[in-house]
């Protein structure tokens, strides 16, 4: 018989890779664990794939928000763009956002991957950067919920709410009118968001895993 020290172990690589993504919201420190030399490539593609994916569902919403705040960046310029200007500038937005909502997750990842490992290096933890990476990866899994919510709100919502970013946030920001705040301040309380602490929580969550010991 195997030791009853190898059990658990054992356990966890019977795991489904299916299940990694319903176990990370409520036992992360399982998942990071039985996942430790697993890589971060699944999780990084679905995530990168359902937000991006969902962005595109959710185009109406975040078009009447990209209007809004282009809106009130020109009225800070004293140059004004005629009609035909301002139409080209809104197309060319719109695209670079669209092709951003795919591009720009995985870079969030590496980041906030890098980030986490800088930060274990600091309290000697074993944790490799492809380890934080992965942890990152299934981190970023709320952004998910998150597109629903918004798919949501474009349903049941006047489209004249969309805006600011901060108002389809399930957060501080979302109280505040981005017309007579402060950017710098809506930066601010804009993290203050349930997706962004869902976030933060879950890469903590790597603190309890075996490997980050």
């Amino acid at each position: 018989d195997a030791p009853r020290g190898d059990a658990p172990v054992a356990t966890q690589e019977k795991a489904s890779r299916w299940e990694d993504f319903i176990d990370i919201f409520y036992a992360p420190s399982t998942v990071f664990a039985r996942r430790a030399e697993s890589g971060f490539l699944l999780p990084m593609v679905v995530v990168t794939v359902l937000t991006g994916v969902l962005y595109l569902m959710n185009s109406g919403v975040w078009s009447e928000v990209m209007n809004a705040e282009m809106t009130r960046a020109l009225a800070k310029q004293s140059q004004q763009l005629n009609a035909d200007q301002l139409q080209k500038v809104r197309g060319f937005s719109e695209t670079m956002a669209k092709i951003g909502s795919f591009a720009f997750v995985p870079i969030g990842i590496f980041l906030t991957g890098f980030m986490l490992w800088v930060c274990g290096k600091l309290v000697e933890a074993k944790d490799t950067l492809r380890q934080a990476t992965m942890v990152a990866s299934f981190a970023f899994l709320p952004r998910i919920i998150e597109g629903l919510v918004v798919a949501v709100q474009g349903l049941v919502l006047d489209p004249v709410t969309f805006n600011g970013r901060w108002r389809v946030s399930l957060g501080v920001g979302r109280f505040f009118d981005p017309d007579s705040t402060s950017p710098v301040l809506l930066a601010l309380v804009g993290r203050l968001d349930l997706f962004t602490i869902w976030v933060t929580v879950l890469s903590e969550g790597r603190g309890r895993s075996p490997y980050a010991s």
